[in-house]
């Protein structure tokens, strides 16, 4: 109730026993400005339980300045003071209460709110304000959750465009890239994917399915962008010319061949320091590389070997990288070859940490020091189709028929017929005379069961290497002794070299008609000189020169003529044999060009057999394998060699001796053509007996020891029983394929996945191998071993030891061979069952 007065008496009950059964609230107004007001905020209580509320006036321009004021913080005397959120202004005609007393205590407002200054001139009127207080700020509550959502939900809408951006600006830029190349691969070739951008390099088979991945130019920076050539440099023949500015010139073409596609990839390097360097996967979808020639591992692959790079040309496989026999070509079992340009200076790597095979371009100071062209260029070609064995053919396909005389027919069929008869030596030349030429004979002819064949007499007959002339104190009747031996069927065999002893009389005429390789940057008269087996120093014959052919030529024709010498056999060495700063009249491409060369132009004097060769020598000229230590590792190597050679595209290869052509037990650390290593002493009878139960399966046997030096029955007839597997099964087979041989290049000692190239297994074994396609041998080449794993292709096979019919394509497990034994099996028709 309010007076005229205008204070208000608000009677409250209450239930205390001590007052009256009413108290009164009295809420008296007070004048700001009087002295007392520091104490209106007292709460005065009397005994009576009434409760006095003193309330101050507060002028209209104050409640117009706390309307003015902002909802979150206001100033007073230049301080910012912070308000609670969750307060509220109120209501301008509800009176603020300064201070309140109950029971006889006094309470400052802001002694419930500290960090308000408007919480002070709050004030509560009634119990029914204090419920409109507590409505007022649980209905805000909810307004400021939604207030934080919505900017909670507006972060992440922030963050979810900025994603959605980067998003989109990558797939633009893949886009265009990938659009890029995809338009460059597309305007190049239907099969084949390139990248001028990173260089990336692949072929698709028919299918579209990639067939071999690699990346070109390696030694280009990867910032270095392409341009098309200039018309001046590009070719008439339909290739893509690209060029990195003043790096490198590439051209790439293509053939259709209906079932094989070949393309050609040829680099020109710009400037000096430059090598083009080219790489491909090595392993991929289980395919593995071959070719090449064997390596310094004697690894059965290429894909099994691991080397740095490499100048590609024959060596002694004991310390070069590869061996005698090589070829610039390379095959893989998912059907891609590689041929590589003769004029290439090549280089070659293989490593596995990184899995690629490496082709670079790169001149040296012996291997390729004649600089073909100012700066390196890698030149090659790469052919795929679906079948690795047509493959094959089509890259070593060549007549062998052409030119061939009847004669040279002849000669070919008794190399493989009849056994090449090694006359036994040492290291000096004095082992070797004419008793030990008719003595050995004797003792051939005394076995009784053996076919006659080709007595080879190394080059002991003269006295010095180079002279090509009998030596008549060794052999002062040899002309009648080789009558005796014709006469005996016996046929003869001299080995030649183009080396000429500085001893040998001919040196002396040789350097006099300028014909000799000569020093580099010197004049022609200062012949360069080497050393090659029992001579210390020797000249080399200039087979380029047009004047050496013929006088080297009417030396071997008087020599057929006077002793009636049959053929004989070349003795090239190898490569590193030349002298190191080498100089022929005619330039050559590399060291190996020498061999071929003196073997097509020296050919009609008649070879049967060649020492190292990089390309295939005209029949019935043999490739023989390098001396082989006599060891149970030198029988395996055998294996190894006779395999990647007829790999390589070298149909006919001659093994050595069998049980070894010498004997060290250390490792060497130079070439076999530096020592003078003579035979070996008879090998232990196990070994003798396992080599010479590979060797009747070779397309041709080479004999020194003889085994009836062992004394024993049980050599004797291992090796007559050999001798008829030879001559009833594998002889045959021999001349069956030769023609095969003649006309596509395929060996006549093949590896098992020549027969079926789509086989796994076929792919991995390696020691094994097919006579043809209708026999398979297994030999033992471990030490005290009677048995083995067998594997055998698609088919039905004869088991050749017990007779027993075998299926293919399956595993034979610790399949037991005895040592009187070889493991080999016979194809059987298509439709044999069991």
């Amino acid at each position: 109730m309010m007076d005229c007065s205008g204070n208000s008496n608000i009677n409250m009950s209450d239930n205390n026993s001590d007052c009256p059964s009413q108290c009164n609230v009295i809420l008296n107004k007070i004048d700001p400005s009087s002295s007392a007001n520091s104490n209106s905020d007292k709460i005065n209580d009397d005994s009576c339980g009434s409760v006095t509320l003193n309330v101050p006036e507060i002028s209209n321009s104050t409640i117009n300045q706390n309307e003015d004021d902002s909802d979150d913080e206001e100033y007073s005397g230049g301080r910012r003071k912070y308000r609670d959120p969750f307060r509220s202004r109120r209501r301008a005609s509800i009176a603020p209460l300064p201070a309140l007393r109950l029971n006889s205590k006094e309470m400052l407002a802001s002694d419930f709110d500290t960090h308000s200054l408007a919480s002070n001139q709050a004030s509560i009127t009634s119990v029914n304000s204090l419920a409109s207080l507590l409505r007022e700020k649980m209905n805000a509550f909810p307004q400021m959750i939604r207030k934080k959502k919505r900017e909670t939900k507006d972060y992440k809408i922030k963050i979810f465009v900025t994603i959605l951006f980067f998003i989109i600006v990558f797939l633009i830029g893949y886009s265009y890239i990938t659009y890029h190349r995809e338009i460059l691969t597309r305007s190049y070739f239907e099969k084949i994917k390139f990248s001028s951008l990173d260089r990336t390099f692949s072929i698709l088979s028919h299918e579209d399915k990639e067939v071999i991945k690699g990346k070109l130019g390696l030694t280009i920076s990867s910032d270095s962008v392409p341009f098309y050539c200039l018309e001046d440099q590009r070719k008439n023949d339909g290739s893509v010319c690209l060029e990195w500015n003043g790096v490198a010139r590439l051209y790439m073409n293509f053939q259709n061949m209906n079932v094989f596609r070949c393309y050609n990839i040829q680099w020109q390097a710009l400037g000096p320091g430059i090598y083009p360097t080219d790489c491909y996967e090595l392993k991929r979808d289980n395919g593995i590389w071959f070719g090449g020639g064997f390596t310094k591992g004697m690894e059965w692959s290429l894909s099994s070997a691991n080397f740095d790079y490499a100048p590609f040309g024959s060596g002694d496989g004991k310390v070069h990288q590869f061996g005698n026999g090589v070829k610039r070509y390379f095959i893989n079992s998912i059907g891609v070859a590689m041929q590589v340009d003769d004029h290439t200076p090549l280089h070659i790597s293989v490593n596995q940490t990184e899995n690629r095979f490496c082709l670079r371009a790169r001149n040296d100071n012996f291997t390729f020091v004649n600089h073909l062209t100012e700066y390196p260029e890698l030149t090659y070609k790469i052919c795929t189709t679906e079948d690795m064995r047509s493959l094959h053919m089509l890259m070593t396909q060549q007549s062998l028929w052409d030119g061939l005389k009847e004669s040279d027919i002849y000669t070919l069929h008794s190399l493989i017929e009849e056994p090449v008869w090694k006359i036994p030596f040492q290291s000096e030349v004095t082992s070797i005379n004419e008793t030990t030429i008719y003595n050995y004979s004797e003792d051939v002819i005394a076995m009784g069961f053996m076919r006659l064949g080709h007595i080879l007499v190394n080059e002991f007959w003269q006295r010095n290497i180079g002279d090509f002339v009998v030596d008549q104190e060794r052999f002062p009747t040899l002309k009648d002794t080789i009558e005796v031996l014709h006469r005996r069927g016996f046929k003869v065999v001299f080995t030649i070299q183009p080396f000429i002893s500085t001893d040998s009389p001919n040196f002396k005429d040789a350097v006099k008609n300028k014909l000799l390789i000569y020093e580099r940057h010197s004049d022609r008269s200062i012949p360069a000189l080497t050393r090659y087996k029992s001579s210390s120093s020797a000249g080399v014959l200039d087979i380029t020169n047009n004047a050496s052919i013929p006088w080297l030529r009417e030396k071997l024709e008087k020599l057929k003529e006077d002793y009636q010498v049959d053929s004989f056999y070349l003795d090239l060495g190898t490569s590193y044999n030349l002298p190191h700063y080498y100089q022929c009249r005619t330039t050559l491409d590399n060291p190996d060009m020498y061999s071929k060369i003196f073997t097509s132009s020296m050919e009609s004097v008649g070879f049967i057999g060649v020492s190292s060769a990089s390309a295939v020598p005209k029949p019935p000229t043999f490739l023989s394998t390098p001396p082989i230590n006599s060891s149970w590792e030198g029988l395996r190597e055998l294996l190894t060699v006779v395999l990647n050679n007829g790999i390589n595209g070298y149909p006919f290869v001659l093994p050595g001796a069998i049980g070894g052509d010498y004997y060290v037990n250390r490792t060497l650390k130079k070439m076999v053509s530096f020592y003078s290593l003579g035979q070996p002493e008879l090998p232990e009878p196990d070994l003798f007996t396992r080599w010479m139960q590979l060797m009747i399966f070779m397309p041709s046997m080479q004999f020194s020891h003889l085994p009836s030096e062992y004394r024993s029955d049980y050599i004797t007839d291992q090796a007559k029983d050999l001798m008829t597997i030879r001559q009833k099964i594998v002889i045959p087979l021999l001349k069956k394929y030769l023609s095969e041989s003649m006309n596509e290049g395929l060996p006549l000692v093949r590896p098992l996945w020549m027969l079926d190239p789509h086989d796994p297994a076929c792919l991995v074994v390696n020691d094994e191998f097919s006579v043809g396609e209708e026999l398979i041998v297994a030999p033992i080449l471990e030490k005290n071993s009677d048995e083995r794993e067998v594997y055998l292709p698609q088919g039905v096979w004869k088991d050749g030891i017990d007779g027993s019919l075998r299926k293919g394509s399956r595993w034979m497990h610790n399949y037991r061979v005895p040592k009187d034994k070889i493991a080999h099996f016979i194809k059987m028709p298509d439709n044999t069952r069991f």
